[in-house]
């Protein structure tokens, strides 16, 4: 896909999870929106996965420790083939494989997550494992900005260090906001690049990480023997004017009202995007 591609296609994924959680009266929307470009570049640019053979073992990894933000990533394996998009509609639902956090009965899921701070430690043993069988897959981990109270998180940002794991990727979707309010209110992260660079990693600012031609420059910003850790400054609820910005949409059930509103954001935003504006 060329970059127009990936901005129309975050934009449709948009409309498709901000949809499932209308439907479902449930989901965390705020959280979805801020990483949708995240997990756009990476499905549709980066990741080398394939849902006609989802088990191979020369697959890339994708774990995204941020399980909360589930919608999307339900959306992209539909949208990829991983899942048949039918499925969606049953999102949440009694008896439903699409639950609130990702679960691995659906192809292209690695593990359950959702207990914040596990998904590096399982990422480091993922890349580890590469390396001690002399595999050229990719780890890639998604973790939130509040996440990073987890005192697990750093246990596994030294271990990442201590065996040179350059075959690591963690991307922190950095909205500034968290379930009880800002993130440096409840349990302040200050200098952020400054600590993951203490610990040893090599360390990408993306200043807007809703840019997705920012991101794709950051995803190839690499050095060897060091694992990296891309910092993507983002909008919480970016696209929904209502939802940006505010933390109150972190977990949020819309109402009718507040759903036509955020697919017209949506709608205006695709023909901006189609005419160029």
């Amino acid at each position: 896909m060329n970059l127009l591609d990936l901005k129309r296609k975050a934009i449709e994924l948009r409309k498709d999870f901000v949809t499932m959680i209308y439907e479902a009266g449930a989901g965390h929307v705020g959280s979805d929106l801020s990483c949708t470009d995240i997990l756009v570049s990476l499905y549709y640019h980066q990741l080398h996965v394939d849902p006609n053979n989802p088990e191979d073992p020369e697959r890339d990894r994708y774990i995204q420790s941020k399980g909360h933000a589930v919608e999307i990533l339900w959306a992209i394996l539909a949208d990829k083939g991983f899942i048949e998009k039918e499925e969606l509609k049953t999102f949440s639902q009694f008896d439903s494989r699409l639950l609130g956090h990702p679960n691995n009965l659906v192809d292209g899921i690695e593990m359950n997550t959702g207990s914040l701070g596990h998904g590096l430690s399982v990422s480091v043993g993922s890349a580890l494992a590469a390396k001690l069988d002399g595999a050229n897959y990719q780890t890639y981990t998604l973790m939130g900005d509040g996440e990073l109270a987890e005192g697990s998180v750093w246990e596994a940002a030294m271990a990442a260090t201590q065996y040179k794991l350059d075959n690591l990727t963690a991307i922190i979707d950095r909205n500034g906001l968290q379930i009880t309010g800002s993130t440096e209110d409840v349990m302040g992260l200050k200098d952020l690049h400054g600590k993951w660079e203490a610990f040893g990693w090599h360390v990408v600012d993306v200043k807007d990480g809703n840019d997705i031609e920012q991101l794709l420059a950051a995803y190839k910003d690499k050095v060897e023997g060091k694992p990296t850790v891309i910092i993507a400054n983002t909008l919480k609820g970016k696209g929904v004017s209502a939802a940006e910005g505010v933390a109150s949409w972190h977990h949020h059930a819309l109402n009718s009202e507040e759903y036509e509103a955020a697919i017209a954001d949506l709608d205006r935003a695709l023909e901006e995007l189609v005419n160029g504006k």
